[in-house]
């Protein structure tokens, strides 16, 4: 779960090292003005390598929270990102590893 350039690093260790990643959480996209949409860094990188890109309004909504329980993570790593409801956060057996820069 990420947003900014700064969340991007992190990803692509992740990625190049092995690790499955079975989606990415960002942002929803937001209005550009005469650019059109614009779309996060990190769902960016996200397609670029062919993940998954999930972009909840809101992280409380229950279908949200069904499709991320789906994944049958084992730990989510959160880069730069919101505040994560609870049921969020302990959802996978491993825990949520959390960076802010």
């Amino acid at each position: 779960m990420g947003t900014p350039e700064f969340a991007v690093p992190p990803l692509a260790i992740l990625l190049d090292n092995g690790y499955d990643v079975p989606a990415v959480i960002t942002s929803p996209d937001k209005p550009g003005g005469r650019l059109g949409i614009q779309q996060s860094a990190v769902k960016k990188y996200a397609l670029e390598r062919g993940l998954q890109v999930l972009q909840p309004e809101k992280l409380k909504n229950p279908q949200f929270l069904e499709t991320l329980r789906a994944l049958h993570a084992d730990l989510q790593v959160v880069v730069a990102f919101r505040m994560l409801p609870e049921a969020v956060w302990d959802m996978p057996p491993l825990g949520t590893m959390n960076l802010h820069g």
